[in-house]
């Protein structure tokens, strides 16, 4: 698309496309990412198995709540800010601009792990899959590398091809959850339906931390409606209604459907049930109840929901970098766009490429794809999104500390303050639980070790932001200014001419 003065399309651009998403296509991009059939099948019976709880039902509507707390105050501040860059960009401009690189830093590292980890949960679960349906055995890999080509075609296109595509599996993978969670409730294990996973004591115990830990994991995606502002069809009223909505549907959802599973299996039986049969729980009881042909199908839903949110992620890594690249805090070439389709084009080839050295690196070494490559890397990237709630929790607070608005005391005001109490609660039990949420053995380094990288990289980025500041001021004034700053680069990458923001 023509950028400046330039009257003809050229090979790439610096602007991503605008209104190209309603509503509906930025909750097909926001549910995709949170995969509601993996969160039912794997997370919510290894909350059970795990704490030995019954109240996961209940952690989902609390964590729910406190999303929706936080959201007030974060879609109250997208008026404000529109950036691809979203957690950065308010951590730029609410905190400081050094404070913002390093919350880029945090969130180009956990949402990778989240990527790329789906790659050994899709391999190891298709894997098994093709084998007994048609005798052949194919190497996990090799089936991550046939969903990782597809992915990078699809981080090419216009956004709202990847929405339509997103679309279609979302659409089949709600349906298939909602008939499984009819199917249990109308099969009640003891003749019926009890209401006991419901109450708030099935929540207390010394496993509640973990349990809360875990249903974070079922929302991480919900805040990147702000991710795709620019693209979106009136961001004013996109990005709220598809926040809200996100976090509300995934809430009853997670309720509905892990309820269900404790009165089909027995509310004093889902915690062995689930220690015994793990992922199976979900899928067993459908073939019990509807039939194998319904199981089957629900476990090639699970497939093509963890596909769903390989390119969901994909998207959102694509355009932090994308942001970063055009604000000049990362090499600005990953801040152009296709002229044809205006994807970040050379952000997303980059993170192709890295999805494609950790498969290969895991192929090549035989490591366990499901655990270290799956379950540590979307724990650690789940804490790392939990991190950034936070810190972006205090920017919201402080950005509106500062300056006078039109909008009610209570967006601007008492809910994003509320937002980090909370927020900073949850993230203490997580991070006491970690060691719990890892499935580490006693000794493990992993529960310190990941939340100290996580710490490392953050100071890192903050300090190459102070080296921006000194050494590149015009650079450093377009930290989290995105499309404002109308950037250009020269061969060096300093820009050529100062940003139009202010801070």
């Amino acid at each position: 698309m023509p950028t400046g003065d330039t009257p003809s399309p050229s090979p790439s651009t610096t602007s991503l496309a605008g209104n190209r998403l309603g509503v509906a296509s930025v909750v097909f991009f926001i549910v995709t990412a949170a995969t509601p059939m993996t969160v039912v099948a794997g997370v919510v019976t290894t909350g059970f198995a795990m704490t030995g709880l019954i109240g996961i039902p209940v952690g989902f509507l609390v964590i729910g709540a406190v999303l929706m707390l936080f959201s007030i105050g974060y879609v109250r501040m997208a008026r404000y800010v529109t950036n691809a860059g979203a957690f950065y960009a308010y951590i730029a401009r609410g905190i400081g601009r050094p404070v913002g690189v390093g919350g880029a830093w945090i969130a180009l590292l956990g949402y990778n792990a989240l990527q790329v980890g789906l790659y050994g949960l899709l391999g190891s679960s298709a894997a098994p899959l093709l084998e007994r349906w048609t005798g052949v055995l194919v190497p996990w890999w090799g089936i991550a590398l046939l969903v990782w080509a597809l992915v990078a075609l699809l981080g090419q296109q216009a956004v709202d091809v990847n929405g339509r595509f997103l679309a279609i599996l979302l659409v089949a993978e709600v349906a298939i959850i909602l008939v499984l969670s009819v199917s249990n409730l109308l099969h009640p294990a003891d003749g019926l339906i009890s209401v006991e996973a419901l109450s708030p004591a099935g929540l207390v115990g010394p496993g509640s931390g973990a349990i809360l830990g875990l249903a974070v994991l079922g929302f991480i995606g919900f805040e990147a409606a702000t991710v795709y502002a620019e693209e979106s069809r009136d961001p004013l009223r996109t990005v709220p209604r598809a926040t809200y909505l996100s976090v509300a549907a995934l809430a009853l959802l997670y309720t509905l459907a892990s309820w269900a599973m404790t009165v089909a299996t027995g509310t004093d039986d889902i915690v062995a049930v689930s220690r015994e049969q793990g992922v199976e729980v979900l899928f067993s009881l459908a073939g019990a109840q509807l039939g194998a042909t319904v199981a089957n199908l629900a476990q090639i839903l699970l497939i093509t929901s963890i596909v769903a949110a390989a390119v969901s992620f994909h998207n959102t890594v694509a355009r932090y970098m994308f942001s970063l690249g055009r604000d000049g805090a990362l090499p600005s070439v990953l801040g152009r766009t296709s002229s044809r389709s205006s994807a970040p084009r050379a952000a997303s080839a980059v993170q192709s490429t890295i999805g494609l050295l950790v498969i290969v690196l895991f192929a090549v070494t035989g490591l366990d794809p499901q655990v270290r490559l799956f379950f540590y890397g979307g724990t650690s990237g789940g804490l790392g999104v939990l991190i950034l709630l936070v810190i972006t929790a205090l920017a919201i607070v402080r950005f509106f500390a500062r300056g006078t608005f039109t909008e009610g005391i209570w967006s601007t005001r008492v809910a994003p303050v509320a937002a980090v109490v909370v927020l900073v609660l949850v993230l203490s039990a997580a991070l006491v639980n970690f060691d719990g949420l890892l499935g580490t053995p006693p000794g493990s380094v992993l529960p310190w070790l990941i939340p100290t990288i996580y710490g490392v990289v953050g100071l890192a980025g903050i300090g190459w932001g102070l080296v921006l500041a000194r050494k590149r001021p015009q650079v450093y004034a377009a930290v989290g200014a995105g499309p404002e700053a109308a950037p250009r680069a020269d061969r060096d990458g300093a820009r050529a001419a100062g940003p139009r923001v202010q801070r």
